[in-house]
Parts: C-alpha cells; structure tokens; sequence
C-alpha cells in the first residue's frame, strides 16, 4: 500500500530572529540618511545658505517656490533680515536660487529622514515585532530627531533678527544632536543584529575606555563646531604654526578668559587643531583595546582618525576649500559612526563576560 506524504509547507524564519535583523538594517538606513544630512548641513554652512529660509513650515515648506512671482516673494523676505542687509546686499535673484537649494535640500531631507523612521517604526510596532526592551529606545531615538528639527529652526531663528549669522553655540547643539541621533542608530542597530544571532544575548554596555574618549572627542567636535560657526577656520592658513607663531598672537582677552575660550577665533581655531591629537591618543587607546573584540572596528577607528587629522591640515592650508572642508566634516561623522562601533563591540565583551 503506498502512502501520500504530506506536501512540505515553507516556514517563516523565526520572529525572534528575523525581526531584528530587519530593524538593525532599517536603523542603518536611517544612519546613512542623518549621515548624508550633516554632510549637507555642511555644504549649507560652508556656502552661507542656512539663513535663506526665512520661515519655519513644516508641511507648506515641503515644496520650493514654483513660479518666478514665488521666488522673488522668498526673496524679498530675506532681504528684510541682516545677513542680506549687511552681507550681501545686490545679490541676484539667480545667487539667492543658488543659497536657497542647499537650505532647502537640507530641510527636505530632515522631512525625508522623519518619513524613514516614523513609518517602518509605526510598521514594526503594529505587528509588535520589537523586541522586548528596545521599544522605549527606538522611541527615544524618534523623539531626539523631532527635537533636532526644533533645534534646527532654534539655530536659524537666531541669524534672523540682530546677527549676520547664526549662533555658533546653537550650531554645535545642532550638529552635536545629529551625531549623537546617528550613533544611537548604529548602537542599537549592533544590539539588534547580535539579538538576532543569539535571542538570549544582552545589550551592550558602556565601559569605561569607551565613555572617556567619547568625552575627548566630544570636546573636539565642540570646539569644531564652535570654529565653524564663527568662520575660524579663516583664522589662519598655515601649518603647525598659526601665522607665523605656534600660539596665536590675536587672540583677544580683553573680555576675560572664558569670553575668548567660548568666543575668540583664533584661540578656538588653536584648541581644535591640537585638542585634535589629545582626541587622537585616546582614539588610539580605544581602538587597541577594540582590536582585542572585534579587529574590523579598530581598523575602522584607526583609519577614520588618520584621513580626518589629514584633511583637518589640508582645509587649513587650502584657507577652508569648500571640497575638503565638506569631506572634513563628512570624515568626521564617519569617526563617530566608527567610534560607535567600537565601544559597542567592547560593551558586548563584557556584557558577555558578566552573563
């Protein structure tokens, strides 16, 4: 007697497994987005286009202007504010066109960057594919971005009224926030991929190595926002001296030390050129500690560092060429991302230590 045997029925791969692998490569997309907007935030800054938007809508700004009546209505509004004022005053309509694209690109893609996130999280949430625990985090995350879309408009609200330029302490609280939003991204984007490899394994921890040269480059990437938004960059174009003299010698007290600290050109374009090799030690530092856990990150750390001290030289002895100034500021959300990496792979070691 022959017996039929039952069809063979492919199985879904495991939830447990398949969804945060899914949710990991979500979360890297939208890294490589906040990615691609600090580097165009830079191009932004660089081409002195982030005060050609004058107003703040959220919805209705999501178009740029479509006919000529619209554009010369946009830009007899920023000829009402300073910068136009007292910058550049008989700009053409054709060079306003010009500084208008690059704030508008770096608006739509804040929208595009809230778009890529709300609805695969909304997504994952409906089909209550989160892992247990990794729910408030992801929120968390979504929450960080509104709030960077705040700060952005907080940041250009101030070049509006009395300055020609935007505030260089609201500039690092923007830039800072984005960096911190991307490493979070890769952070819990790592924790996800080794959940979906082990169901059983715990999230990463924070150690010691890594906290402290978090700390060291954050003062670096301060004082390089800082430098930014001040145009201190321009403060000399020589290399290790600063025109002619190792310690500035324009550097004006007049104010007290913490003024100049906080304010001053040329001390701050002097504290991120050699804050750099202190960020650089201690990068070292991490990275050889990483090499133990996990060799691709420390070559990742080593290799992001040495390109951005390089290019941190050549933009100073270019006077801040726009292509290398970019890619400076380009290399230097890759050394986070990479930092990010690393401290996550010398977390998971011990996390796998204390279980």
């Amino acid at each position: 007697m022959t017996s039929l045997s039952q069809p063979r029925i492919a199985t879904p791969l495991s939830p447990d497994r398949s969804a945060p692998q899914a949710i990991a490569l979500w979360l890297y997309g939208v890294a490589l987005l906040v990615f691609c907007m600090v580097v165009v935030g830079g191009i932004t800054r660089l081409t002195e286009s982030g005060l050609s938007i004058t107003e703040w809508n959220v919805v209705t700004g999501t178009l740029p202007p479509l006919s000529e009546a619209a554009w010369v209505a946009e830009f007899e509004k920023y000829k009402r504010i300073p910068e136009y004022i007292e910058v550049n005053a008989g700009m053409s309509l054709a060079e306003f066109k010009t500084i208008y694209f690059w704030e508008y690109v770096h608006r739509l893609l804040g929208r595009l960057v809230g778009l890529a996130f709300a609805l695969p999280f909304a997504w994952f949430a409906i089909r209550r594919a989160i892992p247990q625990g990794y729910g408030w985090r992801l929120l968390a995350l979504f929450a960080l971005g509104g709030l960077q879309g705040a700060i952005g408009w907080w940041m250009v609200a101030s070049g509006l009224t009395e300055r020609t330029d935007v505030s260089h302490f609201r500039l690092a609280v923007h830039l800072l926030n984005a960096l911190f939003i991307m490493a979070g991204l890769v952070w819990t984007a790592r924790d996800l991929q080794v959940l979906a490899r082990d169901p059983a394994a715990r999230p990463a921890r924070m150690t010691g190595v890594a906290l402290a040269t978090i700390l060291v480059l954050f003062v670096q990437l301060l004082l390089g926002a800082w430098v930014a938004g001040l145009n201190a960059g321009y403060a000399a174009k020589s290399w290790p001296l600063m025109n002619g003299s190792f310690f500035p010698v324009d550097v004006d007290w007049s104010q007290g030390v913490v003024y100049a600290l906080t304010h001053d050109p040329f001390l701050l374009h002097f504290l991120h050129r050699w804050w750099a090799f202190v960020a650089v030690a201690a990068l070292v530092v991490m990275a050889r500690a990483v090499r133990k856990a996990d060799r691709a990150a420390s070559i990742a750390i080593h290799s992001a560092f040495g390109v951005q001290v390089l290019l941190g030289i050549a933009t100073v002895m270019s006077s801040v060429d726009l292509h290398l100034a970019v890619l400076h500021q380009a290399v230097g959300a890759i050394l986070v991302g990479t930092v990010a990496w690393g401290a996550h792979s010398l977390g998971r070691k011990g996390a796998a230590r204390r279980a």
